[in-house]
């Protein structure tokens, strides 16, 4: 039990040293990753189409 209290302890100190993003950060970082999903699932789905394509060409 003397552990698990330590522990807490510790990881409550380490959290005070945590530089945390603000709100609007927070948001704009979130919007950057859903942009870059979409570019990124448009590229593969393109790639995957043309692949597709060249093989019902070749099969």
């Amino acid at each position: 039990m003397s552990k698990l209290t330590e522990y807490i302890k510790d990881t409550q100190a380490e959290l005070k040293h945590v530089s945390w993003p603000t709100r609007s950060q927070a948001i704009m970082f979130t919007v950057v990753v859903i942009l870059i999903s979409i570019v990124v699932s448009f590229f593969l789905g393109l790639f995957d189409s043309l692949f597709q394509f060249i093989l019902s060409k070749i099969v």
